[in-house]
């Protein structure tokens, strides 16, 4: 059902961000300390019995020089360099097999596909490990709290690292045009794009579909679903940190990205949509500093626009990039 405000209200809403006073000092240190480990990327060619397409395994480093898999795919024999697109992945979710990521190189694009580390066994299979000995503070089950204490060890401190470090791996490859660089995801994977978007200033276009990781407050206080119901779950134990824990989460709100970003955007929502919920979405999209486009689904779940939205963000990207 139709449960949070209506579109009227969704499109004028722009909520109060809670940013803190060091936001930008804090990217920029743990950035610039990744940045001091080389990138050592490598791309491994590799058989999946796709004859239209060429495939790499990439493996390359991420947050605190540690390594991070990926794959690249490019249509078969590209002589140019191409446009990119980086896609991160939802929550729980893993790089699968090549196989799951023909979209994009289908329509003539490369497509460099980052896993995320430490997940990939919910839904779908990964290999990354979270190497890091940071987070290990008491935490609910799953990953939005692990190290939610403190910013400097919060989980998403090392994955938003990680995908800034993707695009900057997938440029290396010599088919690849720097020019023309675009990220995607979608829940999970539309923050992870919204966080990238902030922190890169050159990139070509971003497409956050039903983006989680957006003005947290409201987000745990509207639904019962997860993940975002894993913060009220942590601070229903924890009753004393909800500020300290609210505090962290500033660092990592996709508004306070969204307001830092300039390339052209199209976002998503669906207006049943009780994981990522619609007020979410667009209190991050009406922040948006960028040229911008949003697409509504008014009877869609957390499914958005599914393969009508896909359609779209490859006109989107046509106008864009040609």
């Amino acid at each position: 059902m139709l449960f949070d405000l209506s579109l009227p209200e969704l499109q004028q809403y722009l909520p109060e961000r809670n940013e803190p006073k060091d936001f930008d000092a804090f990217w920029a240190e743990t950035l610039a300390a990744s940045r001091q480990f080389p990138l050592n990327t490598v791309f491994k060619p590799v058989d999946y019995a796709m004859a239209l397409v060429d495939t790499y395994d990439v493996t390359f480093n991420g947050y605190g020089g540690q390594p991070i898999k990926g794959w690249l795919i490019l249509p078969k024999d590209a002589q140019e360099p191409l446009p990119c697109v980086v896609q991160y992945i939802g929550y729980g979710g893993g790089r699968g097999f090549p196989t799951d990521w023909l979209l994009y190189p289908s329509a003539g694009y490369a497509a460099f596909i980052m896993d995320t580390r430490g997940q990939g066994s919910a839904w779908q299979q990964g290999d990354t490990p979270d190497l890091s000995s940071q987070g290990a503070s008491p935490h609910f089950p799953g990953f939005m709290t692990l190290g939610v204490l403190d910013p400097a060890t919060y989980y998403y401190r090392r994955v938003f690292t990680d995908a800034v470090r993707a695009v900057e791996a997938a440029c290396t490859h010599p088919l690849v045009d720097i020019k023309r660089m675009v990220v995607t995801g979608g829940s999970q994977g539309g923050g992870i794009s919204l966080a990238v978007s902030g922190l890169l200033p050159d990139l070509a276009a971003v497409m956050p579909d039903v983006p989680f990781l957006c003005h947290f407050y409201r987000a745990a206080t509207i639904t019962d679903e997860d993940p975002y119901h894993e913060i009220a779950r942590f601070l229903k134990v924890h009753r004393d940190k909800t500020e300290i824990v609210f505090r962290t989460l500033s660092y990592f709100d996709g508004m306070n990205f969204a307001v830092r970003a300039g390339a052209p955007a199209l976002f998503s929502t669906g207006l049943m949509d009780v994981t990522c919920p619609p007020s979410t979405v667009f209190a991050a999209y009406n922040h948006y500093n960028g040229k911008k486009e949003i697409r509504v689904y008014p009877f869609n779940l957390h499914d958005g626009g599914g393969s009508h939205h896909d359609l779209e963000k490859l006109r989107f990207l046509s106008k864009i990039l040609n």
